[in-house]
């Protein structure tokens, strides 16, 4: 294992990953709907801010979805669309390009996997969709979703990424496949070696779609979309949306629709705080951290691979149970630390920024900078990855002098405020 930890009895995750439900859920009877003979999912009765709460009122059966559809929607959980999923889902059945801006936790994923697996035709034997995700971690995570809400619709879905057997994919894709999941540079490999055909793939998504259109992508993704079938439609979802963004929307994505939630519910139901300390006092600092705060499950982040592997190890000495994940571990001991802290095995992760991307683990409810980030896009994915769908969050930054000017500029970018920290913190701001 690829971890550092303590032995079981020590700083185990308080709930092992039950996101916060009480209770199993039981068999549906006598509604006379498709809901009939499912298991109920467990109620999740936590505190949600409204920008998952204020929607139109809509339900899932407004949008005409086909029953099995609607199966897969109610045992995983989803009770009522969140705006991001009131907005999208009828566009993106219309074969319209999108372009949707919402904060991270607020239902973006199903907002485009929903659509999509409504449009996929099982009678067909080729790939109708992909969807392009940055980061490894989150291509796997999306690709569960699709499987779970798609399970009761015979509709294949593989995941392809980097740092993976290439000849298991290729195996994979002799037999139908309707859905892909991939990062861009594996699947623009197997499509160049024409294993991978997406001359019929009408639906293209892009997730964490600024990332995506970094520098180092975007030659990809243009490769990519050259290879799909040319009366194609392209999605776009991200929280921020630079000007990179732009530039490629006026190239590719004609006449998008403008979906835009972000311009008063950015940081809502995140508390943030600042720590003023001096380099060698931030472990301490840390460890105090630890002992007054009541975390369910907490992400550290460093800015370095390096002080991401020292930092676990100075925290598994002071007693606490903790794992780290990087980009340059070897993919299936990253796979592995994700699951395990994800179902709740450890209560801490320390990271670098390989984790802002999307990774959706509710029962976090603090991150901490341990570095503070360098630019205010990086900060709020970073604390983004607390208050998911619309829970609440503490985020706690660890700060030098040197990194004075960059929290004011955070502030100043974000229209947000980092409070000092107080001697104590309500555990109702952070606790659902």
């Amino acid at each position: 294992m690829t971890s550092v930890q303590n032995p079981p009895s020590t700083g185990r995750s308080k709930n092992n990953g039950n996101n916060g439900n009480n209770g199993r859920g039981e068999i549906v009877t006598g509604t006379g709907t498709y809901r009939d003979g499912l298991k109920a999912p467990t109620q999740d009765t936590r505190y949600k801010t409204e920008d998952v709460t204020d929607t139109k009122g809509r339900d899932f059966e407004d949008f005409f979805l086909k029953r099995e559809l609607l199966m897969g929607i109610f045992e995983k959980g989803f009770e009522k669309p969140s705006p991001i999923q009131e907005e999208a889902i009828p566009i993106i059945l219309q074969n319209r390009n999108v372009l949707a801006r919402a904060k991270n936790g607020t239902g973006k994923t199903a907002a485009y996997i929903i659509p999509c697996l409504e449009k996929t035709d099982t009678a067909m034997d080729f790939t109708q969709v992909l969807i392009l995700i940055p980061t490894r971690e989150l291509a796997l995570q999306t690709s569960a979703i699709v499987k779970e809400m798609g399970k009761h619709m015979g509709i294949q879905c593989m995941v392809t990424t980097g740092g993976t057997s290439l000849k298991d994919d290729i195996m994979r894709l002799y037999n139908t496949v309707h859905i892909i999941v991939a990062t861009p540079g594996r699947i623009l490999d197997l499509a160049s070696k024409k294993v991978a055909d997406l001359s019929q793939c009408r639906t293209i998504i892009m997730d964490e779609a600024d990332k995506l259109l970094s520098p180092e992508f975007q030659p990809v993704l243009e490769q990519i979309i050259g290879m799909c079938d040319p009366a194609h439609q392209i999605c776009l979802f991200s929280a921020t949306f630079p000007v990179t963004v732009k530039y490629f929307c006026q190239k590719h994505v004609q006449n998008p629709y403008s979906i835009n939630l972000m311009d008063e519910l950015t940081l809502r139901g995140i508390t943030q705080f600042y720590a003023y300390v001096e380099e060698r006092q931030k472990v301490h600092c840390l460890n105090t951290l630890f002992s007054k705060l009541e975390i369910n499950q907490s992400i550290i982040f460093c800015n370095s691979v390096n002080r991401v592997e020292l930092l676990a190890k100075k925290i598994t000495e002071l007693g606490y149970s903790c794992y780290y994940i990087h980009a340059k571990m070897q993919q299936a001991n990253r796979n592995r630390v994700f699951h395990e802290f994800r179902n709740g095995a450890t209560r801490h992760l320390v990271t670098s920024d390989l984790f802002t991307r999307g990774i959706d683990i509710q029962s976090v409810n603090v991150v901490i900078n341990f570095d503070f980030p360098k630019n205010s896009e990086t900060y709020l994915h970073r604390i983004g990855r607390s208050g998911r769908f619309g829970h609440l969050g503490l985020a706690v930054n660890l700060i030098t002098y040197d990194d004075r000017h960059a929290l004011r500029r955070v502030e100043s970018e974000l229209g947000t405020e980092i409070r000092s920290i107080p001697p104590s913190i309500d555990r109702s701001l952070y606790v659902g």
